[in-house]
Order: structure tokens, then sequence, then C-alpha cells
């Protein structure tokens, strides 16, 4: 009898405790938190970059609609240096809404003010094309800045800005456009 008590303790004595069993639950409690933050902290930064490289395409856009804006009065005028001027009175005669922008025929916001963004883009989901409108708010809002340098340069500057968490964020290019027709 005194031989199989001792085995029935010695039974008892080599289980875990409670103590135990709470600190390994702890243990995998915090090594799974850990994880789900790293993953978290991951998709967030793949996010950001998705919306910085939308943001750099739509700056480039904006670029690329001035350049486009100068080469089609450039080529359509009678006279070399018609074009130009015309481009330059079309930016110099821009008048301002209360955003500090102004559109164009295009229905393209160029800024003519300080206020640091124009009216949001929207996102037309039917052609995957951001426009002024018809669409959704994408997040996003473009001011191009047209800053003369000499009577033959012009300095365009695009800015996206975007709003993502709790940061504001913007993406800037910037171009000189010449006159190079004449």
């Amino acid at each position: 009898m005194i031989k199989f008590l001792k085995q029935k303790n010695k039974r008892l004595t080599t289980g875990f405790t409670l103590v135990e069993t709470l600190v390994a639950i702890a243990i995998f409690s915090m090594s799974i938190l850990s994880l789900m933050v790293v993953l978290g902290g991951g998709i967030s930064d793949a996010t950001y970059a998705k919306r910085k490289m939308t943001a750099a395409y739509l700056a480039q856009e904006g670029i690329e609609y001035m350049r486009n804006m100068r080469d089609t009065l450039a080529l359509s005028s009678e006279t070399p240096g018609a074009g130009w001027n015309q481009f330059i009175n079309k930016l110099k005669e821009a008048s301002c809404d209360a955003n500090g922008c102004y559109i164009n025929d295009q229905n393209d916001l160029i800024s003519c003010g300080e206020n640091p963004k124009c009216a949001p883009l929207l996102y037309d989901s039917s052609n995957g094309k951001y426009n002024y409108a018809p669409g959704i708010d994408s997040g996003f809002s473009r001011r191009i800045d047209a800053d003369p340098i000499s009577r033959y340069e012009i300095k365009i500057s695009s800015t996206v800005f975007w709003s993502q968490g709790s940061g504001n964020y913007s993406v800037t290019f910037s171009e000189n456009l010449y006159n190079w027709i004449e």
C-alpha cells in the first residue's frame, strides 16, 4: 500500500501547475500579438507605397498636361511665337475661385493662389481614370503652379496631396518648359 501511495504522489508532481500553464499561455499570446503588429505595419506600409505611386503618376500627369497645352498651342498657331504667347496669356488670364484654383477648358484645376491644394480628384471606376467629374472622391488633390523664369522659360510644378492614417502627404514634380518652336 505504501508503494502504491508513493507512485500516486510521483504522478502528481510530474504534471504542469496552474502557474506554469498561465505563463505558457501569456508567452504564446505575446508572440501572436507581436506577429499581428508586424503584419499590420506591413499592410499599412504597402498601402502607403501604393498611394504614393498613384500620387507620383498623377503629379507626372499634371506636368504632361501642361506640356501638351504648350505644344498644342505652339503647333496650332500660324506664327512661331504666337503659340507660346497664347500659352503664357492663358496662364496669366486665369481667374481664381475660392480655393485659389481655376478650371481651364479641359476641366483640369490649375493653381493661381497660395492655397495648398485644389479640389479633390475623383476616381471613375468604370474606366479607371482620375478626373474632376464624374466619380467618387479618390482622396487625392492636385495643384499645378506655373512660375515664369524668363521670356522663353516657365517652371511648372505639379503637387498631389493625400491623407492617410494620421498624416498628410504630398508628391511634387517640377519641370521647366521652354518656347521650343522659335
